[in-house]
């Protein structure tokens, strides 16, 4: 029992780090004297280089025992943690919390899945794998309010400095995890890692370098493109050849887990959009500090934390395929209400009900797409199949945080452009100066931050690019949450795919699980 609470609070900490960045997200901007693109792009690597290395970091485990794959990947996030405790800059972020810390969970994720395996058998490993779910579930649910209260009323800084301290005691008990032997080939598959890593990597630095203005974005997309088509036809040669592949390509032969990735991927692309563009709202327009940026987040955490759990126990006999339908009809439903009250919600409570609808749809989502995806796998197969399908998910996660940011940002340069040029306010020689400045600093500022760089101006003109700053917000937020929107539309379209799945077997009298 010991162990398998040591495992859950291993979780704990890997599920809360992301959600102590978002509600936080104004305060290590001040304090790191740095911009809330800056911060995001950091919060979108960290989860794109845990994406990007997943399948190399189970491999890893494979290869040099899963519980030192443990150790390692916890001892990643603990430098992580411990470096944005003490960190001054963004590139301490980005080095050390978002690549160390995001190689720490490649490692961690899988390794602790095939622990739980070695560990523990029968109804026991059941209990524990739906323990450290539950685990992650409450993360979600409580990591904004959580964090939220510990950076309003004390510091992010302390936050992560309690999970330094939650991975300390969780090494303290490592002599009760018996390590769980690999048995099967043991070659390494270089060439299949290195595409994927450039795969997906190429993909989100495209956005990434796109939300920052950079050049070559066309390039980063190209070769990610190109990569992953190149790893895709590696795979197939490989495996054909009787050779080890970084992963077995026979899985997809399964139309159940090709649909159950794509859809895991399609929910982690709208929640990424959602948990980076909501906290933005709330802390560049409403002002909100940390705790109130959580409080207002908690209806979409909570529900979905509720709903996956009522969902998980009760919808035994309902097919999954309707269940993952209504997922993403109630995703899409929220996201929907909540883009037309963005420019209107003076307060974060008036968000309440889309995002107990989004925050439902979540949940049940939650509550049925592994089981759905990973149900057809073999047991030989299942420990691969889920590494694979936690790739999915992180990829999907990054992609999201990536492009709404990036939808973000290019839409706020292009309303600075138009709204300064249509000023009758801005002197006509300044127009040009004033538009060209806006649209290369495009940057989701407060009106408080942004009155304080305009110290100097002349009044009329410094109130006049408030004006600008305050009508060109929302819309831009508009614009970054159809990023979640499309995503849920693409879910619920794909969802019809898994219905038919799920009714094919009867037509032949048979039933799958669900």
């Amino acid at each position: 029992m010991i162990l398998a609470v040591l495992l859950s609070m291993a979780m704990f900490v890997l599920v809360v780090d992301t959600s102590l960045m978002n509600v936080s997200i104004s305060a290590v901007v001040r304090d790191l004297d740095t911009t809330v693109s800056g911060v995001q792009s950091a919060i979108a690597l960290e989860a794109l280089v845990s994406a990007a290395f997943i399948l190399i970091g189970s491999k890893v485990g494979d290869l040099i025992g899963r519980k030192r794959a443990y150790v390692i990947g916890l001892l990643g996030y603990a430098v992580g943690a411990s470096a944005m405790a003490v960190a001054q800059s963004l590139l301490v972020v980005v080095i050390f919390w978002a690549v160390i810390g995001g190689i720490g969970a490649s490692l961690l994720l899988p390794a602790m899945q095939s622990l739980i395996h070695g560990n523990f058998a029968g109804p026991a490993q059941k209990r524990v794998y739906a323990l450290v779910g539950a685990a992650a579930a409450i993360a979600a649910a409580v990591g904004p309010l959580l964090g939220g209260f510990i950076t309003t009323y004390l510091s992010w800084r302390i936050a992560f400095v309690l999970e330094v301290v939650i991975i300390v005691i969780v090494l303290v008990g490592i002599k009760l995890v018996h390590d769980s032997p690999y048995e099967g080939p043991r070659g390494v598959d270089v060439v299949g890692a290195l595409l994927s890593v450039v795969g997906m990597g190429g993909i989100v630095l495209g956005v990434l370098v796109w939300q920052e203005g950079g050049e070559s974005v066309g390039a980063f997309l190209a070769v990610g493109a190109v990569a992953m088509g190149s790893l895709v036809y590696w795979l197939i040669r490989r495996h054909r050849a009787g050779k080890p592949s970084l992963m077995n390509p026979e899985m997809f032969r399964s139309k159940p887990f090709r649909i159950g990735v794509t859809q895991q991927m399609l929910q982690q692309i709208a929640l990424g959009g959602i948990m980076i563009a909501l906290p933005i709202y709330l802390q560049m327009v409403l002002e909100y500090n940390a705790m109130q940026a959580g409080l207002s987040l908690a209806p979409l955490s909570l529900s979905m934390f509720v709903v996956a759990l009522l969902a998980g126990q009760r919808a035994g006999h309902i097919r999954a395929g309707i269940l993952v339908a209504g997922g993403f009809g109630l995703l899409t439903l929220g996201v929907a209400v909540l883009i037309p009250l963005v420019p209107r919600a003076d307060f974060g409570w008036s968000l309440i009900l889309p995002l107990v609808v989004a925050g439902s749809g979540l949940g049940l989502l939650v509550s049925q797409l592994n089981d759905y995806t990973l149900g057809p796998m073999s047991e030989e197969q299942v420990s691969e199949a889920a590494g694979t399908n936690s790739a999915a998910g992180s990829f999907g996660l990054s992609f999201g945080l990536a492009m709404a940011g990036a939808v973000l940002l290019a839409t706020l340069a292009i309303g600075f452009t138009d709204q300064a040029q249509d000023s009758d306010v801005l002197p006509p020689a300044d127009k040009d100066h004033v538009a060209q400045v806006l649209e290369d600093d495009a940057e989701v500022m407060s009106n408080t931050a942004l009155r304080e760089t305009l110290v100097g101006q002349p009044p009329a003109v410094a109130d006049e690019i408030i004006r600008i700053n305050t009508d060109v917000r929302p819309v831009a937020l508009q614009f970054a949450l159809l990023v979640p929107l499309v995503a849920g539309a693409l879910g619920l379209l794909n969802s019809i795919r898994m219905i038919r799945t799920d009714s094919a077997p009867a037509a032949t009298g048979s039933s799958p699980p669900v």
